[in-house]
């Protein structure tokens, strides 16, 4: 499913690719809390960057979760 994105993803992309609410990416780009570029008024998604982003979130959750 994944082989189905293009490697610069819109926000409707994007959103759907996360599985999350538009309204919840905007706020996240919005904040710099996920990485992205505005284009313009158009946001874009660089869908290894995004990958990246989610790879390091579990590793950040994981080690935490450890140290409990």
């Amino acid at each position: 499913m994944a082989e189905d994105f293009p490697q610069v993803l819109t926000i409707d992309e994007a959103s759907n690719y996360l599985r999350i609410p538009l309204s919840s990416l905007y706020k996240l780009a919005q904040e710099g809390k996920i990485p992205c570029q505005k284009v313009g008024r158009h946001w874009r998604f660089r869908k290894e960057a995004i990958d990246r982003w989610l790879e390091e979130r579990v590793q950040v959750r994981t080690k935490s979760d450890e140290n409990k």
